[in-house]
């Protein structure tokens, strides 16, 4: 077994248990979890970043362009935290797990837009399979699945923009929490300032959870990093089935959200889609090798 799926699972299972830790500050309004969140993971990723002497790394590489694309990366991810926070404060769990299961399929699309990627024949049944479920789900409810579109898209171009970052997890996390740390502390301070700000005046227990945020954020962030690059992708493409799982697991059996026979359908659709998905991606990796094997001798000669 690769070393480096024990630290990689460990990350997805703790961003798989996050909305127990934010139902432990459910007093706490979103938007204040969510400045607090970026304060709190800004300083201590500065004391990381500090203690492996790499701010000299971190200032080579930064430019005008460089500081353009963090912005815009820093804004899809503020958007992402906000929207996650407000869906398992509001009793939501499961609608993120939902959003987070489409996400895969959410980036292939985005890559065929933006990217102009060709999506392998196969590919195409799983991207239906899912807009049907999504689709099934709509027309059952009522209403689009909102909060796990809004997620599933956010998280979609954060990743598209992270393509043409030039930093690592690291530095980069640093420098999007940073773009957004002025925004954060003035509406913290105002927040304060109007009476209303939670810290320091719901006890220590609130108090000490909301600085907890930082290594909430920082922790499976690290641990992916280095799980990541022992992994081959396509496990890494299977082990990120482990977050949402346990989102949708701790929705309807901690939390007792509803999982009605129409959601059961909705799912069952997308799962199968994320079946095919992760399927097709296994044979096309291992045709690839094979075809690489199988020109290794004539390169060779």
């Amino acid at each position: 077994m690769s070393k480096g799926i024990l630290p990689a699972a460990m990350a997805y299972v703790l961003w798989g248990f996050l909305p127990v830790y934010f139902k432990l500050i459910y007093d706490v309004p979103a938007l204040q979890t969510t400045a607090h969140r970026v304060v709190w993971s800004f300083l201590l990723l500065v004391a990381i970043v500090a203690f492996r002497h790499e701010y000299n790394a971190l200032r080579a590489n930064l430019n005008r362009r460089t500081v353009l694309i963090y912005l815009g990366a820093a804004t899809l991810l503020a958007a992402n935290w906000l929207i996650y926070i407000y869906a398992v404060k509001a009793g939501f769990v499961v609608e993120t797990s939902l959003g987070y299961f489409i996400n895969p399929l959410v980036n292939v699309l985005l890559g065929m837009i933006f990217l102009r990627e060709r999506l392998r024949s196969a590919q195409w049944v799983p991207v239906a399979l899912a807009a049907l479920g999504v689709a099934y789900l709509t027309f059952s409810v009522g209403s689009l699945p909102t909060i796990a579109l809004a997620l599933a898209f956010t998280f979609g171009f954060y990743g598209l923009v992270k393509k043409v970052a030039p930093l690592g997890s690291l530095h980069g996390l640093m420098l999007e929490t940073s773009l957004m740390l002025i925004p954060a502390t003035a509406y913290l301070i105002y927040e304060e300032a109007s009476g209303v700000g939670v810290f320091g005046h719901a006890g220590p227990g609130v108090s000490i959870l909301l600085v907890l945020l930082g290594g909430v954020t920082a922790v499976p962030l690290l641990l992916f990093a280095s799980g990541a690059r022992q992994v081959p992708l396509s496990t890494l493409g299977l082990l990120q089935y482990i977050a949402p799982t346990l989102q949708f697991l701790t929705g309807v059996l901690l939390y007792g959200e509803p999982f009605t026979r129409d959601r059961m359908i909705g799912f069952g659709i997308i799962w199968v889609a994320l079946a095919i998905f992760s399927a097709e991606g296994l044979l096309a990796r291992r045709r690839a090798i094979q075809a690489a094997e199988a020109d290794l001798p004539v390169m060779g000669r």
